[in-house]
């Protein structure tokens, strides 16, 4: 068994690591870096791949299953593929390459190049890079994220993308787990425990990194690993109120995905599919503001929603369900009993989320009812109490978010639904005919920064109490 150096290696084991790499290393201008290649000496050439594809591994140990189900999935059952391990550290004890021992033993494995990089700078290695580019899968090891993290706005983060992006795969255990979140808890400043984040959720060893990955369907996710074994459950609640609070996660909500060490893990796909290999794994939700979220007092929190996925299990990251969840909150930093295991709800509606119902006068954009920090998914209600009635509610974007909006309306009138912009001009809308008949509408902000727009419901024919209906997604 293989284990790799993580954050607090004595300074003597990294002098003796740092002359061991100085030997390895094949381009004298970045000793640091270390290169082993397994299987054949020259990378597969082919014009098109049919991933993405991703593992979320709960320890730093590849998961054949997932792996090759991955390979098979990329490959598209024929031929075979590259990949490429990167490391923070080299291990210290057992096979100086654990990860691509178990990667060569698999269908469809074309080579597997393990590179240790101990210096940020080696994100800039040439040699590196194009060992990257030209693979099909960059799987990051266990160790310590904060020297990934590091690697952000280098030419690595730009190959790694460019895998994904080529219809390739990203994934990684436990610290490699963590990396492949587009919210990273880095452990910059130390590891930090449950109880100590539900004591503070901005001790001093929660931070984070943000901008680095962005995988399809997978925004607004925090990973965490080593979940059940380590009791991780309250430290990941106390980072989705943080990034809530902070403004970290698109529409207000964040989600937490933390898997189980001793072979679990997440698999990906690339409609957004996740299946869940060998231990468990947990979607952990928070979708409004946390009731208190400061320094230096504890977390309270109402109503985090948790999917428990057990082995063979599926969840749908792109069209996220609004259902199947158990309920936990935390109250002045004591979270609930029974944290791991609940009773799912099952009858949570079809929308989710939290509602906004309409205070009259809403008629005019300047009386719009307030739906900015409305939770995603989310719901707003009201009703077309006359036959000229209009209802506005003032809703926000960032730039590349998308807002979905569908509306049920109820058969005693005919509404339409328009999206403004903030002048009051009509970008989207829906005007089906009948009374009864649903409206939806869609709209992405394509601008920089965030803007401010209108949904307006208006009475197209007849009128009442009985309420309309719609959901708000953002993504």
């Amino acid at each position: 068994m293989s284990s790799r150096l993580s954050l607090g290696t004595t300074a003597a084991a990294v002098a003796l690591l740092s002359v061991a790499l100085t030997l390895t290393a094949q381009e004298p201008a970045h000793a640091s870096a270390s290169r082993i290649r397994l299987g054949a000496t020259s990378d597969v050439s082919r014009t098109s791949w049919n991933g993405p594809a991703f593992t979320m591994n709960g320890a730093g140990a590849v998961i054949p299953a997932s792996m090759g189900r991955a390979v098979n999935d990329i490959t598209g059952g024929t031929g075979t593929m590259d990949v490429v391990v990167l490391a923070g550290s080299a291990p210290t004890s057992g096979s100086a390459t654990p990860e691509c021992d178990t990667v060569m033993t698999l269908t469809g494995v074309n080579s597997c190049t393990t590179w240790t990089l101990t210096a940020a700078a080696d994100g800039n290695n040439s040699q590196v890079n194009t060992d990257v580019r030209n693979a099909e899968f960059v799987y990051f090891a266990g160790g310590d994220q904060c020297r990934y993290s590091a690697w952000k706005g280098t030419a690595l983060e730009a190959s790694v993308e460019s895998v994904v992006a080529k219809g390739g795969g990203s994934g990684g255990g436990s610290a490699g787990h963590h990396i492949n979140s587009p919210i990273v808890y880095d452990a910059c400043n130390g590891s930090v425990t449950s109880a100590e984040a539900l004591a503070n959720p901005y001790d001093r060893y929660i931070s984070f990194t943000t901008g680095m990955f962005q995988w399809p369907n997978y925004a607004g996710v925090i990973n965490d690993s080593h979940f059940v074994t380590r009791d991780r459950m309250g430290r990941t609640m106390s980072f989705l109120a943080r990034a809530v609070k902070d403004g970290l996660a698109p529409g207000g909500a964040a989600w937490g995905v933390g898997v189980e060490e001793g072979g679990g893990s997440l698999y990906l796909d690339r409609n957004g599919t996740a299946t869940q290999y060998g231990k468990d794994a947990y979607v952990v939700l928070a979708d409004h503001q946390p009731e208190q979220a400061v320094d230096r007092k504890p977390l309270t929190y109402s109503g985090f929603k948790i999917w428990r996925l057990t082995p063979g299990s599926t969840f749908d990251f792109k069209n996220r369900p609004t259902c199947g969840y158990y309920l936990r909150s935390v109250n002045n930093g004591v979270a609930d009993a029974n944290l791991y295991t609940g009773t799912p709800q099952t009858n949570c509606g079809s929308q989710g989320g939290s509602t906004l119902a309409e205070t009259e006068p809403n008629d005019t954009r300047d009386a719009a009812n307030d739906a900015t920090t409305l939770a995603s998914p989310g719901t707003v209600t009201g009703s077309m109490k006359s036959a000229t009635d209009r209802d506005y509610f003032k809703v926000s974007l960032n730039s590349g978010q998308t807002a979905s909006v569908n509306c049920a309306v109820p058969s005693a009138y005919d509404a339409d639904l328009y999206w403004l912009d903030s002048a009051g001009s009509t970008l989207e809308r829906s005007v089906n005919n009948g009374a009864g008949s649903d409206e939806s509408v869609s709209f992405t902000r394509t601008a920089a920064g965030a803007g401010t727009y209108y949904l307006e419901l208006e009475a197209y024919a007849g009128s009442g109490t009985t309420s309309y209906s719609c959901g708000v997604t953002k993504i």
